[in-house]
């Protein structure tokens, strides 16, 4: 070998036995949690110059910083860096800037006689414990680099609290401060889908103990239908306590509903917190569940089309504005949501004048499976069956009133009848509920953007004002327990944004007035003589000629008006046992009414059909329309597709290397 190359080859083989061994995971270099860079000469404290982290109780750091980065240039060029810009932005303003300022001290720790001072780890896992709920209602994972255990320090190994001051300075505005009583605060702004479904994890986060949200299925477009859920024992039925249900946003442009829905379950969350006992006993005593929006599709067309009003260039801006009353109405299947579920109604109008004929637990048509079953209605159709709801409201836009069952005309003809439900002195109470106490709605000189209902204070029988068949609120009443109003909530569908919270102080009462009347009439547990529950017992009112069935456990509600009523509690294999009961006015809530019954032999006979079967009310979607994934959702091999969120274009389209390690499912 030549003996210039042999000096070569002993060169790169000294380099290669003096290089260090390398520390760092290929997959964690890849995904930037670390590097296997050589580092050349001693570090040594240097001016902290980073501009999002310049306000940091410390002017010296110190490069290669605990991540790696060899200099301020590298760190400034980091996806970690570019997170701390923007999550101010992604998080709506929640946990700012203590999430900047601990991340700051993580890519520009202080230094003091040229040695790294570590941030303290109790106060990384205090923020993770108050904000991680943040980062999951965006679905963006916990940042690596604030892992609590890797680049954090013991208070007995020495570090400092990155938000030493700025607690310091809290405590000094909060002694400042008068002693007035705390309040609930709301920004009245519109809400984009993605900052509804934040928000919504966020209050469920903050109130943790009362409050969690679940998903009762998605849109056609794949949005979430997002529940908020407000109880004593969130995710539990409990024996006796009520369930109620708020459902905004059905058409997708009428969107003040949707966004009272949102402010409702930010104030019951924070009054709850702050002690106000009105809404301590509420919650306490009932189980609410709010859908904000149950046509997420809809709303992004209609608010895009806000957006474009107020193009310059938009010549016809009367056109403009009349669409506005229509697009975004139905689904992104351009079906109208409330004219999508089954016509029960027409089944009760066939067979009303059946003396045996059951006209509660109405079952769905297996004819209805062949037509066109909208996703959305297919959720909530499986969420109202699932749970044993007692009383609704859907709000909507386009008039002022409250309008109740039914809401099809009794007569195929008439596009204006009167047609009472068994329940019309009810529904009449429910509807007068919302309506006093809305501050304009009952008064006979309100304006009625083109109608009249000054005679009936703000209230109307549905099909009175205008019939339409495959309705929810029919559906509720014929196929479930449940009792549902329809609010039409102003004239304005899409009214602007400084009316929000006009409208808000307008609905409050009204909207915890009408959570409140849940407890009325009467409620009770049916059980055998051991003391067990009777699941799908029959509690029948005598002249009311609508029956309400037992839940799980035995136990049922009855929304009836004061008075004095005879009510029957029977089922399959068991007695038949009746009671006078008297509801005095002004109860504040609902009266006890327990049976207990016998078993008995069962004979078949002309009363059978009474009770719900296998083949009748439990058939649903006997044709499996709807699979738990569908196609479109799957790739070749079967697997799910995962769709990128929303954020990730802050980093995709920024030229760095995207941080996968904020993506949940990697």
């Amino acid at each position: 070998m030549p003996f210039g190359l042999l000096l070569l080859f002993l060169s790169l083989t000294k380099s290669c036995w003096c290089a260090p061994p390398q520390t760092c995971h290929p997959g964690d270099e890849f995904l930037g949690k670390c590097s296997n860079t050589v580092i050349e000469g001693k570090p040594t404290c240097t001016e902290l110059n980073l501009g999002y982290c310049n306000d940091l109780e410390y002017s010296r750091t110190i490069f290669p910083n605990i991540l790696g980065h060899r200099t301020r240039l590298e760190a400034e060029s980091g996806a970690e860096y570019l997170l701390l810009s923007v999550i101010h932005g992604l998080l709506n303003g929640e946990c700012s800037p203590d999430i900047r300022l601990v991340g700051c001290s993580v890519l520009a720790s202080p230094c003091q006689n040229d040695k790294m001072i570590k941030p303290c780890r109790s106060t990384c896992e205090a923020l993770r414990r108050d904000c991680n709920h943040a980062f999951e209602a965006i679905d963006m994972a916990w940042p690596y680099f604030l892992d609590c255990d890797r680049f954090f320090a013991s208070d007995q190994e020495g570090c400092f609290d990155p938000l030493a001051g700025l607690k310091a300075r809290q405590e000094l505005a909060r002694s400042s401060l008068s002693p007035e009583e705390p309040s609930t605060i709301i920004q009245f702004t519109y809400t984009s889908n993605a900052q509804m479904y934040s928000l919504l994890k966020r209050t469920a986060a903050k109130c943790s103990h009362i409050s969690h949200v679940y998903s009762i299925g998605r849109s056609t477009e794949g949005r979430d239908l997002l529940v908020i859920e407000f109880s004593n024992n969130p995710g539990q039925h409990e024996i006796l306590e009520p369930e109620i249900k708020l459902v905004g946003n059905m058409h997708g442009n009428e969107v003040l509903g949707r966004q009272l829905l949102i402010y409702l379950s930010q104030y019951l969350c924070s009054e709850y917190l702050l002690e106000n006992q009105r809404i301590q006993t509420l919650i306490n005593t009932t189980r609410i569940h709010i859908l904000a929006s149950m046509n997420p599709d809809g709303y992004e067309l209609a608010a895009s089309e806000v957006e474009d009003n107020n193009d310059p260039e938009l010549t016809n801006q009367e056109g403009h504005l009349l669409n506005g009353w229509t697009n975004g109405r139905t689904n992104a299947q351009n079906l109208d949501l409330n004219r999508n579920f089954p016509d029960l109604t027409s089944v009760f109008y066939r067979n009303r004048r059946s003396r045996y004929y059951r006209i509660d637990h109405i079952p769905i048509p297996d004819a209805y499976w062949f037509g066109k079953v909208a996703p959305e209605t297919y959720a909530v159709m499986k969420w109202i069956r699932s749970l044993p709801f007692v009383q609704s409201a859907s709000l909507h836009g386009g008039e002022l009133v409250v309008s109740y069952p039914f809401d099809y005309s009794r007569h195929l003809h008439e596009e204006r009848m009167f047609s009472p439900t068994p329940d019309e002195q009810v529904f009449k109470q429910l509807a007068r509920t919302y309506a006093d106490a809305h501050t304009t709605m009952s008064n006979n000189d309100t304006e009625r953007c083109g109608a009249s209902f000054y005679r009936t204070r703000g209230i109307i029988n549905g099909a009175l004002w205008y019939s339409f068949a495959g309705g929810m609120s029919d559906f509720n009443y014929l196929h479930t327990n449940c009792l549902e109003i329809t609010v039409e909530l102003g004239c304005d569908k899409y009214p602007s944004e400084v009316e929000l919270y006009p409208e808000w102080k307008r609905n409050k009462e009204a909207l915890l007035s009408f959570l409140e009347s849940v407890h009325r009439g009467i409620k009770g547990v049916v059980r055998d003589e051991d003391g067990n529950g009777i699941k799908g017992a029959t509690i029948s009112v005598r002249g009311i000629r609508k029956d309400v069935t037992t839940a799980e456990h035995g136990d049922y509600w009855r929304l009836l008006n004061p008075g004095t009523h005879i009510l029957t509690a029977t089922a399959k294999g068991y007695s038949r046992v009746s009671k006078r009961v008297h509801l005095p006015h002004h109860m504040n809530h609902a009266g006890r009414v327990d049976f207990v019954l016998e078993k008995v032999p069962v004979e078949p006979d002309i009363d059978d059909h009474l009770f719900p079967t296998v083949d009748s009310w439990d058939r649903f979607d006997p044709y499996n329309q709807f699979e738990r994934y569908r196609d479109s959702d799957l790739t070749e091999g079967g697997i799910e597709r995962q769709e990128k969120p929303w954020w990730w274009n802050y980093f995709s389209q920024s030229g760095i290397s995207p941080p996968n390690w904020l993506l949940r499912n990697v």
